[in-house]
């Protein structure tokens, strides 16, 4: 038993005959290919940034630099005010029991 012709057939045999492509159509073609392979205009260090920053790895790495950096500088500055606050701390010590230090200076009597 045959199978019943495909309707798709009648339709392919008549359009077997294809027109040739126009001569513009090679022209494009490689007009576009070759505006693809050409150079990237002037790329400035905000487009190089940008395009290291588009990698999965770099930002997140640049992400945690900013981060142990914001660390970093904080521990920084609570190490200061700590330094500070110890310094304060001695030299209130030092009035509380040497009574001479709160003592206004001598008077010159020449």
């Amino acid at each position: 038993m045959t199978p019943p012709p495909d309707p798709l057939d009648q339709l392919l045999d008549r359009w077997s005959d294809t027109p040739d492509p126009s001569p513009k159509l090679t022209a494009s073609v490689w007009q576009h290919i070759a505006l693809d392979d050409r150079p990237a205009g002037p790329a400035g260090w905000w487009a190089t940034v940008e395009s290291w920053l588009a990698r999965p790895a770099f930002a997140v790495g640049f992400v945690t630099a900013c981060a142990l950096l914001g660390l970093f500088l904080a521990e920084i500055r609570v190490s200061h005010l700590q330094r500070e606050r110890s310094a304060e701390l001695a030299r209130s010590y030092l009035r509380l029991i040497d009574p001479l230090l709160n003592a206004p200076p001598p008077e010159d009597r020449s």
